[in-house]
């Protein structure tokens, strides 16, 4: 072995070399700091992870709703199923089944967040029976805080989305309804819209650039706040479906 793979301490630095062009690979194209605190708190606009943390954020709504119905339809058909002949055999494909979804919800999150996430399940010991080996996996912490992290993910999605298209909209809605009004005190001379036999009033010359700016500073308070949920949803992938040997 040592002769046809090299000694424990090559293998050990090789694998150290791939683990750091796999975080320089994933590690987002450099940009220039802004000097000015008026250019760092306008650079949220340039980072990738911005926009990646708010893809995550909107798909967290599709993705929990699945990870939560998975989760709650397993653990009660294995309960159900538990007084039956199929109910333990059936537990163990859902545990098992689980563990390949925290694999995959990981190579989202690297992906999208920028958290390094194991590419791989831990193998377990060699030379352990079948039952020894199903009892590893029981008592392993990752398989149940992965269930709970499934569980979590349907108010962290809701969560997510809300924050996400409520903080955009609003902002939007701020800068467009100030530039539509200039627009039609400009060229029609109303300033207002009909919509179902009401009419809506834009906001006059005087205070259409006010509430632009208004709208223009909460969208950028917003996309802090996503970056900011990106890299702490992150770090709570990394505690609840990496194992303590995943992470070292």
């Amino acid at each position: 072995i040592s002769s046809t793979y090299g000694a424990p301490d090559e293998v050990a630095g090789a694998y150290r070399t791939t683990e750091k062009q796999v975080r320089t690979a994933l590690a987002p194209p450099p940009r220039k700091a802004p000097r000015t605190a008026l250019g760092r708190f306008f650079g949220v606009y340039s980072d990738s992870r911005t926009w990646t943390a708010l893809f995550f954020m909107v798909l967290a709504l599709v993705t929990g709703i699945f990870y939560f119905t998975v989760t709650v339809t397993g653990l009660a058909m294995s309960a159900g199923l538990m007084f039956l002949i199929i109910g333990i055999p059936f537990f163990l494909l859902f545990v098992g089944f689980t563990r390949v979804l925290a694999l995959a919800e990981g190579r989202l999150v690297e992906g999208l967040l920028g958290q390094r996430m194991p590419r791989r399940p831990l193998y377990p010991s060699k030379g352990l029976r079948i039952i020894e080996r199903i009892k590893e996996m029981l008592v392993d912490r990752r398989t149940w805080t992965t269930m709970f992290y499934f569980l979590l993910m349907l108010p962290l999605g809701i969560l997510y989305f809300v924050i996400a298209v409520t903080g955009i909209s609003v902002s939007l809605g701020l800068v467009g309804g100030s530039i539509a009004g200039l627009l039609m005190e400009a060229g029609v001379g109303s300033g207002g819209i009909s919509l179902d036999d009401q009419i809506f009033f834009a906001p006059s010359p005087l205070m259409a650039p006010v509430i632009m700016v208004l709208g223009v500073l909460l969208l950028t308070v917003v996309m802090h706040l996503v970056r900011g949920i990106g890299r702490g949803h992150g770090t709570l992938a990394k505690h609840l479906l990496v194992a303590r040997a995943d992470s070292a």
